[in-house]
């Protein structure tokens, strides 16, 4: 599964008509779509689980802390935004994904070294390359016990997106870095799984 590049409101409509189809009888749906001053978001409630995904995003929600001078990504001109809060909660499973893009006027190398050292606290940091960012990630829900000891690990290791990243395949946080003009754009992003016997 990737991560997504965050979503724009057609897929966010999408992605909860198809919860809710999946989820069948007796839910709530809430769009509140951007008006300019405030972010969209969708809301799913039914019986059985919920689906939350907004654009609104805390850094604390990360767990990692703003590059010193960096300034977040603005949505683009096709109405892509740089920011996705996303939240699925069933008795059959859970993920929680946190992700933010910033962009800073330093090199890819100053930011990498900002972030290494703020991952250690989390544990030992894989350093992997990709094409895009986030792209090279797994989320196992079906072995809850296994995903939450297996260490994350580098599935492609070709690109220019340098991604480091620390924890367990059911509970990481992932930092990706790219050269951007003369200076870097890199997204924060935590991302939380859990299946059928755990909580979020």
């Amino acid at each position: 599964m990737l991560i997504p590049k965050p979503l724009n409101n057609k897929a966010k409509v999408l992605l909860a008509i198809a919860f809710a189809g999946l989820l069948l009888l007796g839910c709530s749906v809430n769009l509140k779509d951007q008006d300019g001053s405030e972010s969209a978001k969708v809301d799913i409630q039914t019986p059985v689980g919920g689906l939350h995904v907004s654009e609104d995003v805390d850094v604390r929600d990360t767990g990692l802390s703003v590059y010193p001078g960096a300034r977040r990504k603005q949505k683009t001109n096709d109405g892509d935004e740089k920011s996705a809060n996303v939240n699925i909660s069933s008795s059959f499973f859970g993920l929680k994904v946190a992700a933010i893009e910033f962009e800073s006027d330093d090199s890819p190398d100053k930011v990498i070294a900002f972030y290494r050292h703020q991952l250690k606290k989390y544990g030992h940091v894989v350093q992997c390359r990709t094409t895009r960012h986030a792209a090279d990630f797994k989320v196992d829900v079906k072995d809850e016990k296994e995903a939450s000891s297996r260490e994350v690990s580098c599935e492609n290791d070709s690109g220019t997106v340098v991604e480091l990243k620390v924890g367990t395949e059911s509970n990481q946080h992932l930092v990706s870095v790219e050269p951007e003009g003369k200076g870097s754009d890199f997204a924060l992003v935590y991302i939380q799984t859990h299946g059928k016997e755990g909580a979020i």
